[in-house]
């Protein structure tokens, strides 16, 4: 088996530090490039397959273009994207055939397993919202993770025929009831001793439902990036989310 090649852009940081080690320490894998602010993205060309990305959201757009332009597969873990950004990537990917590209946004496998069981569970509720809660060194609220726990919650609800959930709110100060993901409620906490953690909640009458995924340490998500990793050249074109990486 031929060693695979993986660089890091952001491997200053704290999650980059991490994937750094992890690819060291992995079997079949080598840590071709360790890139941060000021280096040239390009320059994996011909040194990497895989490229993982967390950096920050005003440059990993721009990052995954220039991995695709260089012939090589990337893994992003970056939060931040939007529709017109993932837009942007698909019509570049239509034009780089055979390469794939992971968003997710997390890659703890059981938060990933988390996010699959509140959209199983969502359709049988009443209600349903979601709490996330992470480090205030985090710069995007609510988390990526929490959006997309949102996102598929709403999908599961609207396939199933369930209208909107009940809330008799008329008046409260602004953001008391989180942000509206569509029209899945979303709470951001930021508090200084935490790492990454959600709760989801789902209600009926009489009995609730709570599901909760904690995140202590940042060697949580390495599993998940190794997996991406070593998966990603199997899945051309665009990923969102682990899930898709797994049989769910």
């Amino acid at each position: 088996m031929e060693t695979l090649r993986v660089a890091v852009l952001g491997a200053a940081g704290r999650m980059g530090r991490t994937v750094c080690a992890a690819v060291e320490s992995a079997d079949g894998m080598e840590l071709a490039a360790r890139l941060d602010v000021g280096d040239e993205v390009a320059d994996v060309r011909g040194a990497a397959d895989v490229a993982v990305d967390f950096t920050v959201p005003s440059a990993t757009e721009a990052n995954v273009h220039a991995l695709l332009d260089a012939g090589v597969h990337a893994v992003v873990g970056t939060t931040g994207w939007d529709g017109p950004a993932l837009d942007r990537v698909r019509e570049h990917l239509a034009h780089t055939p055979g390469l794939g590209v992971l968003v997710a946004p997390n890659f703890a496998l059981g938060a990933v397993l988390a996010m699959a069981f509140a959209a199983k569970a969502a359709p049988w509720f009443e209600s349903v919202e979601v709490v996330e809660l992470h480090h205030p060194d985090k710069v995007d609220a609510p988390s990526g993770t929490a959006r997309h726990t949102a996102a598929g919650i709403a999908a599961a609800r609207r396939a199933a025929g369930r209208g909107a959930m009940p809330d008799a709110t008329q008046t409260g100060l602004d953001g008391a009831r989180g942000a509206d993901v569509e029209g899945v409620r979303v709470h951001a906490v930021r508090l200084r001793g935490l790492v990454a953690h959600e709760e989801i909640l789902l209600g009926n009458p009489g009995e609730q439902l709570t599901l909760r995924h904690d995140s202590f340490d940042r060697v949580s998500f390495m599993p998940g990036v190794l997996h991406a990793v070593r998966t990603v050249a199997s899945h051309p074109g665009l990923t969102v989310g682990l899930d898709g990486y797994l049989d769910l």
